[in-house]
C-alpha cells in the first residue's frame, strides 16, 4: 500500500513517503490548509527560546520520569511475559493509561527531530520503538496492564478486553495517543518501525468495532482515538480507518448507560453545549472536526459549531482555560468560572487550541484564531514553568499560596501534552487557499510557502510580538506574482476581548494601521483578515501596527466570581498579581480602580525578560467592625503564564476596582 502523510496534529504537514501501494485519501478535506511547521522556522525573542527549551530540556526530562516512574518498566515486563519468562512482579502501572505519556513524549521528541536532526533522540526512539513493538500481543493489542497480568489487571481495565472501555479502561485511549505517536515519528523520520506497530494495533480494532453484528458495539470511554485513526488513514489512505473513527463518533449516545461526563447521553451530531470532563470534550470536538471534513458530513459541523458558541460565550476562561471544575475535571453550568477554585487542566487548553485551529481550517474565520491565541499565550503556556522541568495540571486564576509546580504527576497527562504541542506550534502560523495566504499569528521567523498552483512564496515576520504590536512582513515571491495576502487584525485589536459577549474591553481600542512599501492603506475586515490583494515582487514589505495599551477586561454580569472585578490585558497577554513583586506579598485584597494608570516597561532580567505593568493600587483591610482601611502602595503585574516559577504566594487575576468587590481571604 501507498503510504501518504497529510498530517493535520502537527497542521497537515502534507508531507508524502511512498512505502507501499494503495488507495488515495478522499476528495473532501479542510478548504484551508496549513503550512508545514517543517515550512515554518522562528527566530524570535519569545516562541524560538521556548521552542528549545522543550527540545533540549523538557523532552529528555520527561522521557526521564517515564522511565523513573516505571513507566518503561511496564513495556519491559509485557515483552517479558510474551517472551514467556515468569516475572515475579506483576503490580499494574498506577494507571491504566501510563502507557499514553512515553508515547506523547515520543510524538513531541519527533516533531523535534523534523526540524533539529538529532541523532541521539532518533537512537533513543529506536530503542524505545523496539520496546513497545516487544510489548505488542501477537494480535495487535498493546495494554501493558492486561499483558503483564490478565487474570489482574489494573482495577479500571476490567476483566476482559474492551469490558470496561466506556467508563475506565483506556484502551482506546491509549490506542489513539499510540497512533497519533507513530505518523508523528513516521513523518519525522520516513521509518516505519512505529508506523507498523500502530497499523496492527489499529487494524485489530477494525476488526473488533463496527456496525456488524458480529463485531463490538462501544463508544471510546476517553476520546483521541478518532483523531489519531484520522491520522492513519492520512498515512494510508486506507477508508477503514476513516470508516472507524466515524463509527466511534455515530455510535455515542445511541447506547444505554451514556453520560454528560463522557458526552455520550446523546449523539454528538445533536449536542449544542459544552459538557463533561473537559480534555475528552475537546478531544471530541476535535475529532468531529476531522471526522467533518473529511466526509462533508455537515451535521457534526452545525454540532461543534454551536457547541464552540456556547464554550466561548459562556464557559472560557480570560486565560483561554476551559473546565471550571475540579469534581470531574469538567465544565460547569453557563457563566460558572470561579478563580480561586478554577481548573482549568493544561490537557484542556491543549485541546481547546486543537479544537479552534481544527475551526478555523473549516471555516477561515478569525475568531478561531482569537480564542486559540488567548489560550496559548495565558492558560497553555502556563502549564510548564520556565526552565522547562515543572508544571502545572490545573490553572487556576487566584492562589491563596498552595498552589506550586510539580516536577511529575502520578497522572502524568499535562507534561507530556505540553512537550508534543509545542514543537508543533510553528504549524499554527500561517495557512492558504487557493491564492490567498493568511497570516494567522505573529513572531519573528521565516516561511517557505507553496500554492496550490504550484508558486512559491517566502515570508519574513520582524517583530518583538507579544511584547510589541509592530510587525513587519517582507514578502518574497519566487517571481513577480498576483496573490492575496490576508493578515489577521487580532479581536483584542479590534475591541473585541473574545467573539461573543462574554468579555468586554472597558476602554477603546487605539487604530491600528497597515502599509505596504509605506504606503498607509485602508483597512477592510472580511472575518478578521485585511486581505491585501496586489501583484508583489521580491522585497516588498507589509508594514502592521497593533497598538498595545494597557486594557482593562470586564466579564459579563452573569459571571458571579469577576462582579466589581477586571482583569488587565496588553496585547495577547493576561496579566496577573503576583505576591513578589507587591508589598507584603498581599494581592488577592488589593483595590485598583479604574482610574488608576498603568505603565508597561519590559524587564529583561524578571522572569527570563517579560513585560511588567506598574502603577498603584491600594491595599485594604478590614477591621473588627468591619471598617475599611486602604493604603496606597506600589503596584506591579506580571504575564499569568509567568507565575508560580519564584515559590508559592498569592496570585491574582480578576482585581477589585471598587470598595465594595474587594475580598478578604
Amino acid at each position: 500500500m501507498k503510504i501518504i502523510f497529510t498530517y493535520l496534529g502537527a497542521a497537515l504537514a502534507m508531507l508524502a513517503f511512498s512505502v507501499h501501494a494503495g488507495s488515495a485519501p478522499a476528495a473532501h478535506d479542510y478548504p484551508f490548509k496549513p503550512v508545514p511547521f517543517t515550512a515554518v522556522h522562528l527566530n524570535d525573542i519569545f516562541w524560538a527560546p521556548r521552542l528549545e527549551t522543550n527540545r533540549v530540556t523538557t523532552i529528555p526530562y520527561a522521557f526521564g520520569k517515564c522511565e523513573e516512574s516505571g513507566r518503561m518498566y511496564n513495556f519491559e515486563r509485557a515483552a517479558d511475559v510474551l517472551r514467556g519468562k515468569d516475572i515475579s512482579d506483576r503490580k499494574p502501572p498506577g494507571y491504566p493509561f501510563d502507557d499514553t505519556d512515553p508515547y506523547k513524549v515520543l510524538e513531541g521528541a519527533s516533531y523535534s527531530l523534523a526540524v533539529q536532526p538529532d541523532p541521539k533522540m532518533a537512537a533513543y526512539l529506536d530503542k524505545l520503538i523496539a520496546l513497545f513493538a516487544a510489548a505488542q500481543e501477537p494480535d495487535g493489542y498493546l495494554y501493558t496492564t492486561r499483558t503483564i497480568d490478565p487474570q489482574h489487571p489494573h482495577k479500571w481495565s476490567g476483566t476482559r478486553r474492551w469490558v470496561n472501555e466506556e467508563q475506565l479502561s483506556h484502551e482506546l485511549y491509549n490506542a489513539g495517543h499510540l497512533f497519533e505517536a507513530a505518523t508523528a515519528h513516521y513523518q519525522a523520520t520516513g521509518e516505519t518501525n512505529l508506523l507498523n506497530v500502530a497499523l496492527k494495533e489499529a487494524d485489530l480494532l477494525c476488526q473488533t468495532f463496527g456496525p456488524a453484528t458480529n463485531q463490538l458495539h462501544v463508544w471510546p470511554g476517553h476520546e483521541i482515538v478518532e483523531m489519531g485513526l484520522v491520522k492513519l488513514y492520512r498515512v494510508t489512505g486506507q477508508q477503514r480507518y476513516l470508516d472507524l473513527a466515524k463509527y466511534f463518533l455515530d455510535v455515542r449516545g445511541s447506547l444505554p448507560g451514556g453520560d454528560d461526563y463522557h458526552q455520550s447521553r446523546i449523539p454528538p451530531a445533536d449536542q449544542t453545549e459544552a459538557t463533561g470532563h473537559a480534555v475528552r470534550a475537546g478531544y471530541l470536538y476535535s475529532g468531529m472536526a476531522d471526522v467533518a471534513a473529511l466526509t462533508g458530513d455537515q451535521d457534526y459541523v452545525h454540532a461543534i459549531d454551536a457547541i464552540w458558541n456556547n464554550c466561548t460565550g459562556k464557559k472560557l476562561y480570560i486565560t483561554g482555560g476551559i473546565g471550571a471544575r475540579h469534581q470531574g475535571e469538567a465544565f460547569g453550568k453557563d457563566y460558572e468560572l470561579p478563580n480561586l477554585t478554577a481548573y482549568n487542566e493544561t490537557c484542556a487548553a491543549v485541546a481547546n487550541d486543537f479544537w479552534n485551529e481544527r475551526l478555523y481550517l473549516l471555516h477561515g474565520d478569525a475568531k478561531y484564531v482569537d480564542v486559540l491565541e488567548r489560550t496559548l499565550y495565558n492558560g497553555l503556556l502556563s502549564g510548564v514553568s520556565l526552565d522547562g522541568k515543572k508544571f502545572f495540571y490545573p490553572n487556576p486564576l487566584e492562589s491563596s499560596g498552595d498552589y506550586e509546580r510539580s516536577p511529575w504527576f502520578g497522572c502524568a497527562c499535562c507534561p507530556g501534552n505540553i512537550t508534543r504541542f509545542l514543537p508543533s506550534l510553528p504549524g499554527y502560523f500561517y495557512a492558504q487557499q487557493g491564492d490567498i495566504v493568511f497570516v494567522n499569528l505573529y513572531a519573528a521567523g521565516t516561511a517557505d510557502i507553496k500554492l496550490v498552483d504550484g508558486r512559491t512564496l517566502k515570508l519574513t515576520q520582524q517583530t518583538e510580538y507579544p511584547w510589541d504590536g509592530d510587525i513587519k512582513i517582507v514578502v518574497a515571491p519566487a517571481k513577480k506574482s498576483r496573490l492575496q495576502v490576508a493578515v489577521r487584525i487580532p479581536g483584542w485589536a479590534r475591541d473585541e476581548a473574545v467573539p461573543g459577549d462574554l468579555y468586554k474591553f472597558l476602554d477603546a481600542a487605539q487604530p491600528v494601521s497597515l502599509k505596504v512599501n509605506g504606503k498607509t492603506i485602508s483597512i477592510k475586515l472580511d472575518k478578521g483578515y485585511a486581505i491585501i490583494n496586489r501583484t508583489w515582487k521580491n522585497g516588498d514589505v507589509i508594514e502592521l501596527n497593533l497598538p498595545m495599551p494597557v486594557r482593562r477586561v470586564q466579564a459579563n454580569e452573569n459571571v458571579k466570581a469577576d462582579i466589581g472585578r477586571v482583569a488587565l490585558q496588553r496585547g495577547p497577554i493576561v496579566f496577573c498579581a503576583e505576591w513578589p513583586d507587591n508589598p507584603d506579598g498581599k494581592v488577592r485584597s488589593l483595590l485598583l480602580p479604574d482610574d488608576q494608570s498603568l505603565t508597561a516597561t519590559f524587564e529583561p532580567t524578571l522572569l527570563n525578560g517579560v513585560e511588567t505593568l506598574s502603577g498603584k493600587a491600594f491595599g485594604v483591610s478590614k477591621s473588627a467592625d468591619g471598617s475599611l482601611t486602604k493604603k496606597e502602595q506600589d503596584f506591579k503585574a506580571i504575564p499569568y503564564f509567568a507565575w508560580a516559577n519564584r515559590g508559592k504566594g498569592e496570585m491574582v487575576v480578576w482585581f477589585a476596582d471598587s470598595d465594595s468587590s474587594v475580598h478578604f481571604p
